[in-house]
């Protein structure tokens, strides 16, 4: 079945300067232009569309789906079976957040008491969703749906021992920072101490590590006034001290600036 740009956008629930943005940047292209000049969209570009609109939805941005969906390697049913996976990751996630309110709404009612487990499961849920309420939007535009959820999955798998370290170990980063911060020089062995530590904070929500990765995330706490904030919060000018010196620990400075 063949569709023009109005009809396909109509099933799709795009508008119709939707689909002809996506043919000026080759995203979309028709399969041919009819004689009176209009667009057609074919069974092949159907199934393309449904791609890039299941992509949007995770978060990619349309450039990354564009060499996605280029790519020679590309499967589509790979791709589905992924899609349905980040799905299901994500209302696994919900469901928990949800059933943990409602607990902690019976609990505050009287109802029922939370042992010391439950109220650290909850902790770590709050932890969650109050992280995707403040930087979700940015941070799966950044780095894509699919390292935020795995992000979320391991906090979410933390043990009790591992929150102590992490905590303590976000403690050691400031703590060292400071010092670094006193000294002016971010390649001086206490930054490049601080930014190794920072690394190990990462460990914990990050299940690959990658240098790259690691000085982006350092220009997001200067570029992003809310993590600026609480880098700066006794001192201005912390923020970009610790991207100097994630940039020179990583030797990503010259790539990211």
């Amino acid at each position: 079945m063949e569709y023009t740009v109005k009809k396909l956008g109509a099933i799709a629930g795009v508008s119709t300067r939707t689909l002809r943005y996506y043919d000026e940047i080759e995203l979309l292209k028709p399969a041919r232009i009819n004689s009176s000049g209009y667009r057609i969209y074919g069974q092949k570009e159907v199934d393309r569309l449904q791609q890039i609109l299941f992509y949007k939805e995770l978060g990619v941005g349309l450039d990354e789906i564009k060499d996605i969906l280029d790519d020679p390697a590309f499967d589509a049913n790979q791709a589905l079976e992924n899609h349905r996976e980040n799905l299901l990751a994500r209302r696994s996630q919900l469901d928990r957040l949800i059933a943990n309110v409602n607990k902690t709404l019976r609990v505050k009612e009287g109802r029922i008491t939370m042992s010391d487990k439950e109220k650290f499961e909850g902790f770590k849920e709050r932890l969650v969703e109050e992280n995707e309420k403040k930087y979700g939007k940015e941070v799966r535009e950044k780095y894509g749906d699919k390292r935020v959820d795995e992000s979320n999955a391991r906090v979410m798998n933390m043990s009790q021992e591992d929150h102590e370290k992490v905590t303590k170990l976000e403690g050691e980063i400031k703590q060292v920072l400071g010092e670094a911060f006193q000294n002016g020089d971010p390649a001086s062995d206490t930054a490049q101490k601080a930014a190794d530590l920072h690394r190990q904070w990462l460990t914990y929500f990050w299940g690959h590590y990658s240098k790259e990765a690691h000085a982006g995330l350092s220009q997001m706490y200067v570029d992003d006034e809310r993590f600026k904030a609480y880098y700066d919060a006794e001192k201005d000018g912390v923020a970009e001290f610790l991207r100097d010196a994630i940039h020179i620990y990583t030797g990503q400075k010259n790539q990211v600036e």
